[in-house]
């Protein structure tokens, strides 16, 4: 054997060594372990793309859905009855942002995160191992878990194992908890450690699911996370080990890891379409942290229901809306005597269909107030809502090729400006944007 063999040898009998012994605790059945159900109820004929009703604990989500992220339990510069009133039923928490402020401790007191942000609908929570990339001078990773540099204690370190990382979920009691999985850049370049963290992601996937058997104070669904970096073969072979029956009897869901990190727009697109052609029908598929519009209209032609990014909610800090015809960035001159609203269809409590804050407006208030950036914030969160709407809509009539081709001209106004990745990436599923109206 290599050294490297020997390596993930060791590595894998620690592993189970560890599985073994959670599975003596007590446990639930496979039925209860999971609690969302996912149903079908429309597909488009020349895509991948369909329409389903996610079923969890709190409330309905229509997939395809954007879930904004709301990484210590609010979304910035909003309260929950303004996301909720851009029919968002989905959004996204931290967890390792939420164990360490509040803390646990706080969040139960209360009965839960729902309770403690004051949101009746979905919640679904990462692991923490993203942090692992976001964070890398403050952790260190081994076969036992993360070990983190609390940045607000000096000298002091949490270890997020995978246990732990559930443990937390379980606490918080989100709708649906990630798998802790070992988080790479995609853009790594050493094989060695991008099939380290493939097969080490497996490995912790057995032990998040020992720990999800066990008793809770919430009913929760598990989510399963694909690495493999950027070569085919290793996202195969995570595929295949994580979609095993006996895996994902106790699954439900699985999501795409590790893209978004700075690789090719080329080199993302085939990897959502190389795993979303193995993963199961019957389960929801997760694309994380994509938000660009055209990213999510591709991921979900290729066959994404999910997908999670600070991008509308951020960009609008910088003072850019977004709107069907592309980005407006309001900083700039060229709007203080244009009167019109950000998009006169939007029914947003900015754009007030028509009758709400002018591009002149926005454009002073965000160079006098902050109040600027939240007027963005409600609107982009609502542009990014409408857009899935408009998606599912669109395949449930089986017009989506005849959408994309629209919102494609709408936003890059002309064919030379299609990025080529995405006609390439349309094209492999039928859809020729280049020509403009149907045959």
């Amino acid at each position: 054997m290599t050294p490297h063999q020997v390596k993930i040898l060791e590595e894998t009998n620690q592993s189970k060594t560890k599985t073994q012994q959670n599975l003596k605790e007590p446990s639930k059945t496979d039925e209860s372990s999971n609690v969302l159900n996912l149903e079908i109820i429309g597909c488009c004929s020349t895509t991948r793309a369909r329409v389903s009703r996610l079923t969890l604990p709190h409330t309905i989500t229509l997939l395809p859905t954007f879930m904004p992220v709301a990484t210590q339990g609010s979304i910035k510069g909003l309260i929950p009855e303004q996301v909720e009133a851009n029919d968002i039923s989905l959004i996204l928490n931290n967890t390792y942002h939420l164990s360490l402020r509040p803390g646990t401790s706080i969040i139960n007191q209360v009965g839960g995160t729902h309770v403690f942000q004051g949101w009746d609908h979905n919640l679904l929570s990462d692991s923490g191992g993203f942090q692992m990339v976001s964070l890398a001078k403050l952790s260190k990773v081994s076969e036992e878990g993360v070990e983190f540099e609390n940045p607000f204690k000096c000298n002091e370190k949490l270890l997020l194992t995978p246990e732990k990382s559930i443990k937390i979920q379980q606490s918080l009691g989100t709708d649906i908890m990630m798998q802790l999985d070992d988080v790479i850049p995609s853009t790594a370049s050493d094989p060695v450690r991008v099939e380290q963290a493939m097969r080490r992601s497996i490995r912790w996937l057995d032990r998040c699911i020992a720990q999800h058997l066990r008793p809770s104070p919430h009913p929760q669904s598990l989510f399963a996370i694909i690495q493999g970096g950027l070569n085919l073969e290793l996202r195969t072979i995570c595929l295949k080990e994580m979609t095993r029956p006996d895996r994902m009897a106790k699954i439900g869901g699985y999501a795409i890891g590790g893209l978004s990190g700075g690789e090719s727009k080329d080199s993302f697109w085939k990897i959502v379409d190389h795993c979303t052609k193995i993963l199961p029908i019957d389960k929801a598929r997760y694309c994380m942290g994509i938000g660009y519009s055209e990213d999510l209209l591709v991921a979900i032609a290729l066959g994404i229901d999910m997908a999670d990014c600070v991008y509308p909610t951020r960009t609008a800090r910088f003072g850019v809306a977004l709107t069907f015809k592309g980005p407006l960035n309001l900083k700039s001159q060229i709007w203080e005597n244009d009167y019109n609203v950000l998009d006169s269809d939007c029914n947003c409590q900015t754009c007030l269909s028509g009758k709400g804050l002018s591009r002149s407006y926005l454009s002073c208030l965000i160079k006098l107030d902050p109040v600027g950036f939240h007027t963005i914030t409600i609107h982009n969160l609502a542009y990014q809502s409408t857009l899935m709407r408009q998606a599912r809509s669109a395949i449930l009539k089986d017009e989506f090729p005849q959408f994309l081709k629209k919102f494609f001209l709408n936003y890059f106004h002309h064919p030379q400006h299609y990025p080529k990745w995405c006609v390439e990436a349309l094209s492999s599923v039928g859809v020729d944007l280049d020509l403009i109206n149907d045959p």
